[in-house]
This record gives C-alpha cells, structure tokens and sequence, in this order.
C-alpha cells in the first residue's frame, strides 16, 4: 500500500456481525491498526491504549478501527473484556490483512508461522493514505498515534 494514493474500499464482519465498508468512514479519518489476535499481551496492551485515548482521537474526529484475524465471536469477547469502545473488525479469510501486506512469516518459539504483523494505517477522509506505523511496539503506540494527528490539526 503506497502513501498518498487511494486505499481500496474493503468490507468485514464488526464484532457485532455487522457488515461495514471502508467507504462507509467517507469524510473521516480513518485509524486502522492492526493485531495478531485477541485477547494476547501485546494486542491487549495496543487496543487498551486506543481505549484510553480514544475520547482524544473522537474529538479529532478520527475513526478508530481494530482489526486481526479472530471471528467477529473472539472480537466481540475481546471488546467487552477490556470495555473497547470503537468497532472490531474480523478479518478471519485474511483478504484485508493480504490488501495491507501485513501477513508475514514470524518466529514463534523457533517454528515459523504466517502472522500478523503488528501495524497501523492512518486514512484520510478521502480514502488517501497518509502514514503508516510498520512493526508497531504495543506500549505507548496509541499517544503516538494521536500525537500524529494532533500535529496535523495545527498545520
């Protein structure tokens, strides 16, 4: 996925099992990050962070997404554990982890295995991509998420 151009409109289960478009954020910024799977330490910590700045980010106007590859089931159990409160998506048939390229071969306790790697897509409201966060450390990458578009709003 390149910068500055047009994302492709995509369309997944939420953790409700509602269906939503990528187009259906028309004239927002969009947040899409994404991580390994639910309810595991790092994408805890990652989607805790999103929910504690996510009153910032709402105020920004910003649309915050989360997605991995659980059932819309494994999100929706993630999402009231840990009281998240912006939309899951499942990408369980992998087509929107493949269109971001962030499916890559890991070292898992020395066996190689196909996993996501952690990453984060800001969209602007016309569907251009504006900057990409690659191998994202869970801890603290929400604040640098909102510091980004802070930075932005006083431009």
């Amino acid at each position: 996925m390149d910068l500055h151009k047009k994302v492709p409109n995509f369309t997944l289960k939420t953790d409700e099992e509602k269906t939503v478009s990528l187009a259906d954020y028309a004239g927002k910024p969009v947040v899409l990050f994404f991580y390994p799977r639910a309810n595991t330490p790092g994408c805890t910590i990652e989607a805790c962070g999103f929910r504690d700045a996510f009153k910032k980010l709402q105020a920004a106007g910003v649309v915050v997404l989360g997605i991995s590859r659980d059932t819309p089931r494994a999100q929706a159990k993630f999402r009231a554990k840990y009281n998240l409160p912006y939309t899951l998506l499942a990408d369980d048939e992998e087509a929107v982890c493949k269109l971001f390229d962030v499916l890559k071969e890991k070292n898992m306790y020395g066996k190689k295995v196909w996993g996501i790697v952690r990453s984060t897509f800001v969209i602007g409201p016309d569907r251009t991509l504006l900057h990409v966060f690659a191998n994202v450390k869970p801890e603290g990458h929400a604040e640098e998420v909102l510091a980004l578009i802070e930075e932005w709003k006083r431009e």
